[in-house]
């Protein structure tokens, strides 16, 4: 059996466009959340490459703002589902109610049929919510009574968690955290963003004055396109090199699974084209590696005791670790 053909990698002037509608795309989002250029560009990256954000952050950053924002910019829809600790797996992904005079059940879809997901404080559900919640995340489908729903296209659910609020909470176990994509927090703006916000208050809904500048079925295109970027040997070799030694790391009790690698790989192709290339460069692996590999290390209790993180413990792989010195663009080695 011959092998599949590979795809066909993104020309000069693809890359050029994918660019551009990225900054179009963050630019507009950038009106409602303001100073947050660098968050905004990482949630979009995620957005591009199939994936889904976990905010970690304390209220009133503009979380809410950020995915409202989001979905006016793609001229999709949005929810947002407040977790509590009674809300029913259910509550999220809907139930079928029976209708008597059809004889048969019909199904009613829950909040996370929609393009844009506000998971609102999800460590404050319960463990059985959490991975019902995971679940459609992962397979972008609902199965009741034997039939399947897609929950939409283009679809990213962004999460958030309180990190000064741990009381009655249910923290995400770490196989939870290895499906988000990238975990990131939007933090509070500087002086100059905050006097914009405040010159700018009597507007109480910044999103709401956002307008469209692309379409569902753009994003979808530029996801397609995200998988043809280019992506060397030499830089596959790298990140092999890098979740590797994330294992053994001093400190770490569990490194990078093969799913961050994954990981990894996806959102550099998504970084690289929103730089205009069709090529991965080890810069780009370097500069997602913390939001896309530090959640998924966890450090022993003693590391911990000391002091020690994971985004340290990242940190320390990524100057051990010698980037490769040449990639390939086109069979033709160059410098990276």
């Amino acid at each position: 059996m011959s092998a599949a053909p590979a795809p066909e990698e993104l020309s000069d002037d693809q890359a050029a466009w994918f660019a551009t509608t990225f900054d179009r795309i963050v630019a507009n989002v950038s009106r409602a959340v303001v100073g947050k250029t660098g968050v905004v560009r990482l949630v979009t990256t995620a957005l591009l490459a199939g994936g889904h954000v976990l905010l970690e952050d304390y209220p009133g950053t503009g979380k809410t703002q950020l995915a409202r924002s989001l979905a006016k910019t793609l001229r999709a829809n949005s929810s947002r589902i407040q977790f509590t600790p009674d809300l029913l797996p259910s509550d999220v992904t809907g139930v079928s109610i029976y209708h008597q005079d059809k004889r048969e059940f019909e199904f009613h879809p829950g909040p996370i049929f929609a393009n844009v997901v506000l998971a609102d404080e999800i460590n404050r559900a319960s463990p059985k919510t959490q991975s019902a919640l995971l679940e459609v995340m992962e397979e972008g489908r609902v199965t009741a009574e034997g039939r399947t729903h897609d929950v939409g296209n283009p679809f990213i659910v962004l999460a958030t968690q309180n990190p000064i609020e741990q009381a009655g909470t249910y923290p995400l176990p770490e196989a939870q955290l290895d499906r988000f994509l990238i975990k990131t927090s939007v933090g509070y703006p500087d002086h100059d963003a905050t006097v914009d916000i405040l010159a700018g208050s009597a507007v109480r809904d910044r999103a709401g004055e956002l307008a469209a500048v692309v379409t569902g079925d753009v994003v979808a295109e530029m996801v397609r396109m995200s998988s043809r970027v280019h992506l060397d040997q030499a830089i596959a070799d790298y990140i092999s090199r890098l979740v590797t030694a994330t294992r053994t790391a001093e400190g770490v009790a569990v490194g990078v699974s093969v799913r961050g690698a994954i990981a990894l790989v996806r959102s550099s192709r998504a970084w690289a084209a929103s730089q205009g290339r069709g090529y991965v460069i080890p810069d780009d692996v370097r500069d997602l590696a913390e939001p896309v590999l530090a959640h998924r290390i966890v450090m022993d209790a003693e590391a911990q005791f000391d002091g020690a993180t994971a985004a340290g413990a990242l940190g320390t792989v990524l100057e051990q670790v010698a980037p490769p010195a040449h990639r390939q663009v086109g069979g033709v080695p160059s410098r990276s």
